[in-house]
């Protein structure tokens, strides 16, 4: 029992589980799932009846079933519950044997995740294309046709079972039926869908869209046992499946599935530098230390595999888990029993809430584990299920918008085991001195109950969720810098939905409507939302169907200098041929005829241009809204949504608080900041705009609140300036002061856009609060440097930015006649780097 709590006790309170669980995510659900699986295995194991053990078996299938609608981890544990039942009904085992139990295990995981799951829905969307198609029959009729023959051949099939007394038959599909009746529960997501709610993303409301749904087709392909290098050229792309929609009376070819082959010399098993996005190609390039043109090697491959995949994306979240992590900043390292003995941390790592150290005592705990030789095979083969072979299942790209340490916390669980085997390990020991054995379990419980409390104690203040409400507040002011009734984008999952539950439950600025602009282009907004009106659209919804217009590349056409958005929509909706152009193959898709485009406002213009080498479907729905709206509703953007956009709108937004509202203008070519309205800017932020807990030290803020707190300060500081052009001195100054009391850097250590606002606090004439702020933004600055300098660590852009941050301060102490302060930050700056070298263009903001 001592072991069974320090091991469940040290999982509870383990960085990544304790994060899952009070996320609103899968993974807390997923865990019990994989909980509750393994341990009614064991429940069986232990079984003797034959008849009681299929009723668990069956049992186990069903919670397979139902954890499918939860998360497919669940699904990796069959290699290892393979095990289990080899270990049980062949007492002798012997290395063939397991393998040859852990291959059936693989292959159950097989049919499962490939056959059943995507493979009845396909057989059954092909059936129902068939009858609809071919046979001339109603919508669904392929559906019935196929659910009859299969439930009816599942019946027989259990009826020969039982007339012929076959057990391991009719137990296998009985298991099979509650692994569909479990499965049944995905099902709802179409029920959901086909009551349109507000975020219903690829519109999985028929068979059709239900298999692409579950294929998870939106997500892309990652090659994983073959495939190209990164530097690989594309050589052929050859059309594969047709993608069908359903039409009005039939289900309609929209597309064909593209299949890529690459320049075959340059592919390789186990492909690990795979991704040819640009950004992508960059990062492969600097870790791997290649030249531009430069191919990367098999050894250049396996490198990659092993230092970034299983080592950073692996074994660091492993180690911060069971030995230490430096911080919560990301891409923070693991740290161990020598770091706690070092010094060698700054302050601003000490006191940051995320720098735990748990002297790698469950670490050990789990090494020393002295297990019998079946328990450790099954225990192994959960934890590299679950860990390594995810990792080179999952072959993930070479940055992440977010750390992924909640994808292993299975592994995390089976360590956890093996913790708890170590408290018996060391009860053993005891029981060599003290013979009493429960006077032994007692007392190793004890002596390990202290590493629960230690990593109890050090993860409460960076899992503390009390005090904090600007993931809700930061959404609310998103949606007070907007005028009423309008429509608003956003970019990211962390400022959409928050912005969507504060303008429909919370009514937060009257008929404003919600919308990512990423999602924009998986469904036609056309219904009311919040009471507001449905977004208006010039185009037939046919014309933003899946396949169609889903990419439009921009081909210049000769003599033609710019095309108006409103004439080149009527000729795109009327199916124009002048806007068609082959690809290869069967594949017509339509064009943009030139990049500039041109907006007509009443006796006005607006030149927009496009950005890259094509338009996509979201763009081309905004292009849509713009036009059609005609200014009736007014439109903004957050920051992340106007730079993902297509087109260059930059020239016609006004800043208005958080957002950017497009208006029929252009900024002037002199006028360098982004256009301001600095009155009614500042109205929203000072009157309308919520900081609760923002100024409390105690809560922990976190580096996603450190992130939303710091483009709160940067929007501070274009209204400053946007005031202080119009020489409103003291407005600047009671908003700039307004800033440090609602997110101090007590409670929100200061950053690159506090810095930002020293010069702002020296025009208003505030030269005491300035200094405070250049004094503790290069103390942090320059003690990063010296840490990173001291570790060897890369120079990354955090540490860019630190060194810019003191180059930047130099000139401006100088100017103001701080030239004692000035000498030293740059004596000290010169200790690591050249201080005549200076590029602050990123800094620079007046």
């Amino acid at each position: 029992m001592g072991a069974g709590i320090v091991g469940s006790l040290v999982y509870t309170f383990s960085d990544s589980f304790w994060f899952s669980a009070v996320e609103a995510e899968v993974y807390a659900m997923s865990s019990f799932f994989t909980a509750i699986v393994i341990w009614a295995f064991l429940k069986w194991d232990v079984i003797k009846d034959p008849r009681e053990e299929n009723r668990w078996m069956i049992f186990i299938a069903y919670l397979v079933g139902l954890s499918i609608g939860v998360h497919l981890l669940n699904l990796v544990t069959l290699p290892a519950l393979a095990l289990i039942y080899y270990f049980k009904k062949y007492p002798n085992p012997t290395l063939k044997g397991g393998l040859i139990a852990m291959f059936f295990g693989g292959v159950a995981l097989i049919i499962i995740n490939n056959l059943i799951i995507p493979g009845l829905p396909s057989l059954a969307g092909s059936m129902e294309i068939f009858f609809v198609n071919s046979l001339g029959m109603p919508f669904g009729a392929g559906i019935i046709f196929f659910s009859i023959l299969f439930l009816g051949s599942l019946f027989f099939a259990y009826r020969y079972s039982r007339i012929k007394e076959k057990a391991i038959l009719n137990t296998v599909l009985l298991s099979l039926v509650f692994i569909l009746i479990g499965y049944g529960s995905y099902a709802l997501i179409v029920v959901r869908a086909n009551q349109d709610p507000i975020i219903n993303e690829n519109a999985p409301s028929d068979i059709v869209s239900y298999v692409s749904y579950l294929k998870r087709e939106q997500y892309g392909y990652r090659p994983l046992l073959h495939g190209q290098y990164f530097t690989a050229k594309l050589v052929d792309q050859v059309e594969g499946e047709p993608i069908y929609m359903k039409g009005k009376d039939k289900y309609e070819i929209v597309d064909y599935e593209l299949e890529n082959t690459y320049d075959p010399t340059k592919t390789t098993i186990l492909p690990r530098v795979y991704s040819t996005q640009e950004n992508h190609k960059r990062i492969y390039r600097s870790k791997l230390g290649l030249r531009e043109g430069q191919d990367p090697t098999f050894g250049d491959n396996l490198y990659f595999m092993f230092s970034h995949q299983l080592g950073h994306m692996y074994w660091r979240y492993f180690m911060w888990n069971f030995s230490g992590r430096e911080s919560d900043f990301a891409d923070a390292p693991w740290i161990g029993i020598g770091d706690a003995l070092s010094d060698k941390f700054p302050e601003y790592i000490q006191e940051n809430k995320g720098h735990n150290n748990y002297l790698m005592l469950p670490l050990l705990l789990g090494i020393i584990a002295k297990v019998d030789p079946k328990s450790f095979y099954i225990n192994l083969m959960l934890f590299l299920m679950m860990g390594v072979v995810l990792v080179l299942y999952l072959n993930s790209p070479p940055v992440e918008p977010r750390e992924r340490d909640y994808i292993y916390v299975g592994s995390f669980y089976a360590f956890a085991i093996w913790i708890g085997m170590g408290v018996l390990t060391i009860g053993d020991m005891i029981s060599k001195l003290n013979k009493n054995l429960a006077i032994s379990g007692i007392i190793a419980t004890l002596i390990t109950l202290p590493v629960v409390g230690l990593i109890a104690s050090q993860n409460w203040d960076d899992h503390n969720r009390k005090g904090r409400y600007f993931s809700v507040d930061s959404a609310r002011n998103f949606l007070a810098s907007c005028a009423p009734n309008a429509i608003l984008f956003t970019g990211g999952d962390k400022r959409y939905f928050p912005a969507l539950v504060c303008a429909r439950s919370r009514r937060i600025q009257d008929g404003c409507t919600g919308h990512r602009f990423e999602l924009f282009r998986y469904r036609l907004m056309t219904r009311p939302v919040n009471e507001s009106a449905a977004l208006p659209f010039s185009m037939s919804p046919e014309r933003y169907q899946k396949g169609t217009n889903d990419v439009l590349y921009v081909t210049e056409t000769e003599g033609l200098k710019a095309i108006s958005v409103k004439e080149y929509l009527k000729l795109l909706n009327s199916g124009s041929e002048l806007l068609r152009m082959n690809t290869g193959g069967k594949s017509i898709v339509n064009m943009v005829p030139t990049r500039n485009l041109i907006l007509e406002v009443d006796s006005a213009t607006m030149n927009l241009q496009v950005k890259g080498q094509y338009v996509t479907k979201g763009t081309l729905m905004l292009l849509d809204l713009i036009t059609t709206n005609n200014w009736e509703r007014p439109i903004y953007f957050n920051n992340t949504s106007l730079a993902s956009i297509g087109i260059n709108l930059d020239d016609h937004v006004v800043m208005e608080g958080l957002t950017y509202r497009l208006l029929p203008i252009r900024k002037p070519e002199f006028i360098r900041e982004e256009l301001v309205n600095p009155s009614l800017a500042m109205k929203n932020y000072m009157e309308k705009f919520a900081f609760r807990g923002m100024d409390n030290p105690d809560a922990y803020l976190d580096e996603e609140y450190r992130r939303f707190a710091s483009n709160h300060r940067s929007a501070l500081n274009s209204i400053a300036i946007a005031l202080l052009d119009q020489d409103k001195l003291e407005d600047a100054a009671t908003l700039l002061n307004y800033g440090l009391k609602v997110m101090p850097n007590e409670a929100i250590p200061y950053d690159l856009s506090s810095g930002q606002s020293v010069p702002l606090f020296f025009e208003v004439g505030e030269d005491e609060k300035a200094m405070d702020i250049i004094d503790k933004v290069s103390k942090k600055s320059l003690d990063m440097i010296e840490f990173y300098t001291a570790e060897d660590r890369p120079y990354d852009r955090d540490m860019m930015i630190s060194v810019e941050m003191v180059k930047y301060f130099i000139p401006l102490l100088e100017e103001r006649g701080y030239e004692e302060k000035a000498e030293e930050l740059k004596a000290r700056l010169s200790r690591f780097i050249d201080t005549e070298e200076s590029d602050t263009s990123r800094i620079q903001r007046r």
